[in-house]
């Protein structure tokens, strides 16, 4: 392979789905559509969440950081996707394929990090009732909110900008978009370093972050098995039902992707996991928050001047 200094590459080759090019037209209707579909849910939860005063809560300023993120890690993404299906040249410049890997593991820990916040306000608001609001006042959300967005980038984004070494030719991306594991296979050097680099920086910001998960979720399960009431049980239950969906549905096709060895890669296979948590996931998020809410349900009715009729009790 030939060696060439970083500074000297212009462009990859992005092949994306170019394996099959009379789908390419149907994919690009589909994405399209997906994509208008994240950005009308997730603003859509962003501005709901602003306006009502019923969802003023820390759990609904953790999910409207995470509605967020979202939009922030599908427009790094799908756009240029998108534009790839229909051009004939399908390129990406050095620059955006480095922002797009950037922002993918900045949004990738970032999302691990708010998804252990939110276990951690579900935690105090069932263990702790009582002192829930005190705990988890306006000032700690934002200060939780503004470290957890710190936190993400300097385990992240830095330890690759100093590590990452030069690629070799030929510079052809067999991916939909650039991330930290496909770029690992273009290296021209030794990856062993890379790789512990890659999975002690994945325990750190998949693994630690799962663990608190797991101990929030021990405690909560602890205190519902308490309740005496079965009616108790679930609502205490669906309080967390649709953060605990999201953490499966993301972690399970975040470790896949990247806690793996090398050695097991699979173009396609990776191909199909980064469109579930780069794409579908953002698109899965809002649904998830507003079908399975009673709170949003309700804001959205009164959005649309939906009324309930009260029951007779």
């Amino acid at each position: 392979m030939n060696q060439m200094n970083e500074t000297e590459v212009w462009e990859f080759v992005l092949l994306g789905f170019s394996d099959h090019p009379t789908l390419e037209p149907v994919l690009f209707s589909i994405f399209l559509f997906i994509y208008l579909l994240i950005l009308l849910g997730n603003i859509g939860i962003i501005i709901l969440a602003a306006t009502d005063p019923h969802l003023q809560t820390p759990m609904y300023f953790f999910l409207q950081n995470l509605a967020f993120l979202n939009l922030c890690y599908t427009t790094a993404v799908i756009p240029k996707m998108l534009s790839n299906m229909i051009l004939t040249k399908k390129v990406i410049s050095y620059h955006m394929c480095m922002a797009q890997t950037y922002i993918s593991l900045f949004m990738g820990a970032a999302e691990c990090i708010l998804l252990a916040v939110m276990a951690f306000d579900r935690f105090l608001a069932v263990c702790h009732p009582l002192r829930y609001t005190i705990i988890m006042n306006f000032q700690t959300c934002i200060r939780i909110s503004a470290a957890s967005w710190i936190v993400s980038f300097l385990v992240s984004v830095v330890p690759l900008y100093l590590s990452l070494p030069p690629l070799c030719a030929p510079y052809v991306i067999n991916h939909v978009f650039c991330e930290a594991p496909v770029l690992l296979h273009m290296i021209c050097t030794d990856t062993s370093l890379n790789e512990l680099l890659m999975l002690v920086g994945s325990l750190g910001t998949l693994m630690l972050p799962f663990i608190l998960i797991l101990i929030s979720y021990g405690y909560i399960i602890g205190a519902i098995i308490r309740i005496h009431s079965t009616s108790g049980r679930w609502k205490t239950f669906s309080t967390c039902s649709s953060h605990l969906t999201v953490v499966i549905i993301y972690y399970g096709t975040g470790m896949f992707m990247y806690m793996k060895p090398k050695s097991s890669y699979s173009a396609e296979h990776d191909k199909l996991i980064s469109i579930f948590y780069s794409v579908i996931n953002p698109l899965l998020n809002p649904i998830i928050y507003s079908f399975r809410n009673k709170e949003v349900k309700e804001s959205l009715r009164r959005v649309f001047g939906i009324n309930t009729l009260d029951k007779p009790y």
